[in-house]
């Protein structure tokens, strides 16, 4: 019966609270009441002020930390190349993952947009969609045993022979070593 009060009482101030109690903190304390009307017993022997105080206690403890991650939104997609708005910390040269789960490259850096360069089919990608940055530089696999291999963009096998055992990756921004020494 208690519970139901509680519940009441939040229903009945929800109008004067909402400009001041964000969604989380509504959410909390809604959960706070579900775990109070779990030790019914306990609140029915405490006063309404030890009530208060218990609530308030358990919504201030609660863990309102909240993982925020930067994203964009694709502009337009043609040639092998997305116009992305909204991502404003990426990186020259930073692997990308859109929503469909191709990854890119973003190349062209400027105020607004992002020109990300797509690996793989544009076609699985649409205007709308989400593009998340990775945090790292694009980097693919060097070395010995890439030699007579048929690898992709980012340096994966497509020749059927297994994955590549290379143990040491470089930027693909860096300059190529020359032929003749």
């Amino acid at each position: 019966m208690l519970s139901v009060c509680v519940a009441a009482a939040v229903a009945r101030a929800l109008p004067r609270w909402a400009g001041l109690v964000s969604k989380n903190a509504l959410g909390l304390s809604f959960i706070a009441a579900w775990n109070l009307h779990a030790s019914n017993s306990r609140l029915q022997k405490t006063g309404t002020a030890e009530m208060s105080s218990i609530l308030e206690e358990r919504i201030l403890g609660a863990d309102t930390s909240v993982d925020l991650e930067e994203t964009g939104r694709v502009l337009s997609i043609g040639n092998g190349i997305a116009g992305v708005h909204g991502l404003r910390n990426v990186q020259a040269e930073e692997m990308v993952e859109f929503s469909s789960g191709l990854k890119g490259m973003s190349l062209n850096l400027e105020p607004d947009n992002v020109g990300v360069v797509v690996f793989g089919n544009d076609k699985l990608i649409k205007e709308g969609d989400i593009v998340k940055p990775t945090g790292a530089i694009v980097d693919v696999p060097v070395g010995e045993e890439l030699l007579g291999r048929v690898v992709d963009a980012l340096g994966n096998a497509i020749d059927g022979k297994g994955l590549i055992g290379s143990k040491i990756h470089r930027r693909v921004g860096l300059k190529a070593p020359g032929i003749i020494p």
